[in-house]
């Protein structure tokens, strides 16, 4: 006890003699210690993760030439992971709303490889919930080996919007796409992969579900809704060596985000599918989150900051969030009311 008398008078602070006194100012030292080395210590295992490590290979979780379904296939990030996973010897059943994209994309891939690789498509609109295409698909998937699912398909507002000003539909269609699209689609795939003993199941978050976002309320607790779950799933499937990864992401130039400049905060679809691809099993910024990665540098830098030192449902966060989307939406408004008046 001495020498934190010692460490404590340097400072001008003094304290009695009492043990419980000297055992209360260790016990605050102490968690002085944690709270500075924990975040240092956080920050080496997110570098760590960004990096230097590598992912596990693909063909720990799938052969090459086993199946890989990716929903929302035909544009921006499905398109790139249907490109990714060719690439990488994989055969394709892509899945999507409008059937000439599938179609071209579909002929791309298997004129690039001489049909080394096959390509299955169906076109489905997951907003109608139809029984009928889930029957599709589940004939479509009868009897292949399916060891990679990618569950891409989403949908935004099209502009920020107040909740209660959200119209009818799109709220619908939000629900209807981002949550029971891919439950349903999951649950069909997921048997085959505990009955083989293996595969991987990813599924595209945001951070718009990461951190609570206002004026975009339905997007947001969707996309919430999908962290929750893959963790959960991500827990059950383990023992069955099915490795679940909810993938955390900002902004990327997709259409969904309307921006069509890289950045180093905003990658285009290729350089984001990579890292994925490029860090199954791995954090990245997502420390302490199970079943969960943030594997773009900057975007896993982010995350990690912002889980540490600003909290994600914090008051100052939200309130930034909300500020930005208000000023997005004028923006929005100004620029529909001007194209109005151009015709």
């Amino acid at each position: 006890m001495e020498n934190i008398h010692d460490f404590l008078d340097g400072f001008g602070i003094h304290i009695d003699n009492k043990p419980v006194t000297q055992v209360f100012v260790s016990a605050i030292l102490l968690a002085g210690i944690v709270a500075i080395i924990q975040p240092i210590f956080g920050a080496f295992r997110v570098l760590l993760s960004l990096f230097v490590l590598r992912g596990e290979p693909l063909t720990q979780h799938a052969p090459r030439g086993t199946w890989a379904l990716i929903t929302g296939a035909s544009d921006g990030i499905g398109k790139e992971f249907a490109l990714a996973l060719a690439a990488k010897g994989y055969n394709l059943l892509l899945v999507s709303r409008t059937s000439s994209k599938l179609e071209s994309l579909s002929s791309e891939i298997t004129t690039k490889y001489e049909s080394k690789i096959s390509v299955k498509t169906l076109a489905m609109d997951f907003a109608k919930n139809n029984d009928s295409d889930y029957a599709a698909l589940k004939e479509l998937v009868q009897g292949l080996d399916v060891g990679i699912l990618v569950n891409n398909v989403g949908l935004s507002h099209s502009i920020p919007v107040p909740f209660v000003e959200t119209p009818a539909e799109e709220l619908r269609d939000i629900i209807m796409i981002n949550c029971i699209a891919t439950l349903k689609v999951t649950q069909l795939i997921t048997p085959g992969m505990i009955s083989r003993q293996r595969g991987l199941i990813l599924t595209m978050a945001s951070f718009g579900g990461a951190f609570p976002t206002p004026l975009l309320a339905t997007y947001s607790g969707s996309k919430a809704f999908l962290q929750q779950w893959s963790t959960a799933l991500g827990s059950e499937l383990e023992q069955y060596n099915v490795k679940v990864q909810c993938i955390q992401s900002h902004l990327i130039t997709t259409a969904m985000s309307k921006i069509r400049k890289p950045s180093l905060l905003v990658p285009n679809p290729k350089q984001f599918v990579s890292s994925v691809l490029g860090k199954i099993g791995q954090h990245g910024g997502a420390l302490g989150i199970a079943h969960t990665s943030s594997p773009y540098w900057s975007h896993g830098l982010m995350h990690w900051f912002l889980m540490t030192f600003v909290g994600e449902r914090s008051n100052f966060l939200v309130n930034t969030n909300r500020g930005m989307h208000e000023d997005i939406r004028k923006r929005a408004l100004r620029k529909a009311a001007r194209d109005a008046k151009k015709q």
